[in-house]
């Protein structure tokens, strides 16, 4: 009977120390937040007329977050117009110039690059917002955008000047393989 009374007695213990413990609070799930980051969506985004990038920068020195912000969108643009146009001028190359070696594709290449980096210079900033952080730093966000006609005006213009390539160099054909490559970017 010991036994029986002394097992009860335990049973009767362990719940009042749960029972009888600290209130409990009820648990709420943690939901997610929605981040708004100026400077970026849709409208900042590459279309079939401009191509565009944004970027974020972060420092106690409100110009050097400028800047670092400014470089990082530059270097966006310059990597998404860099890929566009070297599948323009592989299209391009492929399509019209059956006949050339590798040396013209080389110089298509080349050609682009120069004008790429060229034309970085003709950026516009499309949206530019600065915040404070609660401990002191700067935030600045940009958005930058050079249209595609520049770049593809630039570059028909550089191939025009080359001696060697201008020979064989059809602009209409050349525009409607960079008109088609700028429209893959919307699908």
């Amino acid at each position: 009977m010991k036994k029986i009374s002394m097992m009860a007695m335990t049973a009767l213990g362990v719940v009042c120390l749960v029972g009888c413990g600290s209130p409990k609070t009820a648990v709420q799930a943690q939901q997610d937040i929605e981040v708004v980051v100026p400077c970026s969506g849709p409208e900042f985004m590459t279309d079939n007329e401009y191509f565009r990038a944004s970027a974020m920068g972060l420092s106690t020195d409100m110009n050097i977050a400028k800047k670092k912000a400014m470089t990082e969108a530059r270097t966006g643009l310059a990597e998404a117009i860099n890929v566009k146009v070297q599948a323009v001028t592989d299209n391009y190359s492929s399509s019209y110039q059956q006949g050339e070696n590798e040396e013209a594709k080389g110089r298509y290449q080349s050609l682009a690059r120069q004008v790429v980096s060229q034309e970085l210079s003709g950026v516009r900033v499309i949206c530019e917002k600065t915040m404070k952080t609660p401990d002191g730093k700067y935030k600045v966000y940009v958005s930058v955008e050079l249209a595609g006609n520049e770049i593809m005006e630039a570059m028909a213009n550089r191939i025009k000047n080359d001696d060697k390539l201008r020979i064989d160099f059809e602009y209409e054909k050349f525009k409607k393989v960079f008109e088609e490559e700028m429209s893959k970017v919307q699908q």
